[in-house]
């Protein structure tokens, strides 16, 4: 079969059908996109997508890649997982007699813990960004603990929220010594 590229209704055909073939192959990589997203960041993809567009989102998610990417994080000494692990246990015993206090020092041990890590001293914010790259599964428990913890600062969190939330450091302190980093 020949094509008479001299006739305007047969250029005008290719030229639609590579249009299409192209919108096609767009729609297909933005499809694997979105998939590779979700997957990598769980329930933080579609919280980070309802706050500012899936465009944007994608955006926000791979340049969070990016920074991480760029961090040198790294596995716990031994003594260290060792320091952290008493830690945790003085806290966890003092959350009967002073909850609020324990979940305050609960919060700044997993911040050093993250430092330990090699996660960069910043804000909660910035640590949540930074932890939902590779630890996209306890993210929501990680965002309500905080969340109780800055609600008791004002007095607003009852003591079965503080306990939940305590669990919930838990899990995310469990992971965060436990876990090793995949060498890059």
């Amino acid at each position: 079969m020949q094509f008479d590229f001299s006739n305007p209704v047969t250029v005008a055909v290719v030229v639609g059908i590579v249009l299409l073939i192209l919108i096609v192959i767009g729609v297909i990589l933005q499809s694997r996109k979105k998939s590779r997203l979700r997957e990598r960041f769980g329930s933080e993809y579609d919280r980070t997508v309802s706050e500012v567009g899936a465009d944007k989102a994608h955006a926000r998610l791979e340049r969070r890649e990016a920074e991480v990417e760029k961090l040198k994080l790294r596995e716990l000494l031994p003594a260290q997982r060792d320091r952290f692990m008493a830690d945790w246990t003085s806290v966890q015993a003092r959350f009967v007699d002073h909850p609020k206090g324990a979940l305050i020092e609960a919060d700044e041990l997993v911040t050093a813990l993250l430092q330990a890590r090699g996660y960069p001293a910043t804000s909660f914010e910035q640590n949540a960004e930074h932890l939902s790259v590779s630890h996209a599964g306890i993210m929501e428990d990680f965002r309500s603990a905080h969340a109780v913890m800055v609600r008791s600062g004002r007095g607003e969190a009852s003591t079965e929220e503080l306990r939940t939330a305590m669990i919930r450091y838990r899990g995310l302190f469990d992971e965060l010594v436990g876990t090793a980093v995949v060498a890059r």
